[in-house]
């Protein structure tokens, strides 16, 4: 897929910010790609892909571990399965698909609570166990991703980099996004403390496991899919109803209305929120979602804008909260507009 580039200031000041950032977290890259209008109109990168005095220049190509926006990847693969069939519908019990679970556990567990966070359930050491009924709250917990990657493999027999390959990559002669068992020098060094307790290395490629890498330009291109519902150079390239179903509003209604929302994974601007991931300033409408490595892609329909900004940062240094700054990186973009 190929966007033209009309490189110009008007989001200065979202370079300074993402610049500001990288500044604060303990990473060596970094990088920001901005496209308004169906053009790139922003595009700058920083540092080495590691410490290492050697290390690769951040260059377009490079490709950063993108932590938990992978999940919107995953989002993508179940949106998928529900499209085509594959599974009926999302109110479903997660037990129609994982019979072997413990029903009673999983008593009123549904789809719809996996994709939007709602479940209640987290997991430890390979024993689940319940934090709040289905429906009733939010958290951000892995189970939930590794229940619905099963489902998704049970359903449709593919694993979800199968169906992200045939759906978007090799129609989009995407080279820099997936799933990887081991380094290279295009794959920015993640830079974390010694013995980091939420690091883990994988080696599988199903899409299942927290080893994905994308460069800044393709994860660009990958809210722009979205943003057009998959029209790309004048063809329906990816299927529109799977795309619109990934990215409108899925959670119930919650008690708490300043909880987040979210589609399939994406975090969704519905409700002013205060305690969404997304900032004030950003319309209704819009759907982002961050990762731990500070990498996040911001989707603003209203205005035609995909900002997307990477790190090579795993967590937050002392004193840092993630909230604030990147709530204010999608203000910044607002402001600029």
């Amino acid at each position: 897929m190929f966007i033209n580039k009309n490189l110009n200031d008007k989001f200065n000041p979202v370079i300074s910010h993402v610049h500001n950032t990288y500044s604060t977290v303990d990473g060596s890259g970094a990088a920001i790609v901005i496209i308004e209008n169906d053009q790139v109109v922003t595009e700058n990168y920083w540092g080495s892909g590691s410490k290492s005095p050697n290390a690769r220049t951040i260059q377009e190509d490079t490709q950063f571990h993108v932590a938990s926006v992978r999940k919107s990847y995953i989002g993508f693969a179940v949106a998928y399965a529900v499209h085509h069939g594959y599974i009926a519908s999302i109110d479903d019990l997660v037990t129609k698909y994982l019979p072997e679970l413990d029903s009673n556990l999983l008593n009123g567990s549904t789809l719809r609570n996996l994709l939007t966070h709602t479940h209640g359930l987290k997991e430890n050491d390979g024993d689940i166990s319940r934090e709040f009924a289905p429906g009733q709250s939010w958290a951000y917990r892995g189970i939930n991703i590794h229940l619905l990657t099963q489902i998704v493999k049970n359903t449709t027999g593919k694993t979800v980099s199968q169906i992200l390959s045939e759906q978007v990559f090799q129609p989009l002669n995407f080279t820099e996004s997936g799933w990887y068992a081991e380094s290279n020098d295009k794959l920015a060094e993640v830079i974390r403390e010694p013995g980091e307790p939420n690091w883990h290395p994988f080696k599988s490629t199903d899409g299942d496991q927290m080893n994905m890498y994308v460069s800044a330009r393709e994860l660009a291109y990958w809210g722009y899919i979205h943003l057009k519902e998959g029209f790309i150079n004048e063809q329906q390239i990816v299927d529109k109803e799977v795309l619109k179903l990934a990215t409108t509003l899925q959670s119930p209604k919650l008690i708490d209305v300043d909880l987040p929302q979210n589609g399939f994974l994406w975090f969704v601007k519905e409700l002013p929120a205060k305690k969404s991931e997304i900032g004030e300033l950003v319309p209704k409408g819009s759907y982002q979602i961050l990762g731990y490595t500070g990498v996040a892609v911001l989707v603003i329909p209203k205005h035609n804008v995909v900002a997307v900004r990477m790190f090579n940062s795993f967590g937050s240094p002392g004193g840092f909260d993630y909230l604030p700054d990147i709530r204010s990186f999608g203000d910044t973009v607002m402001r600029c507009l």
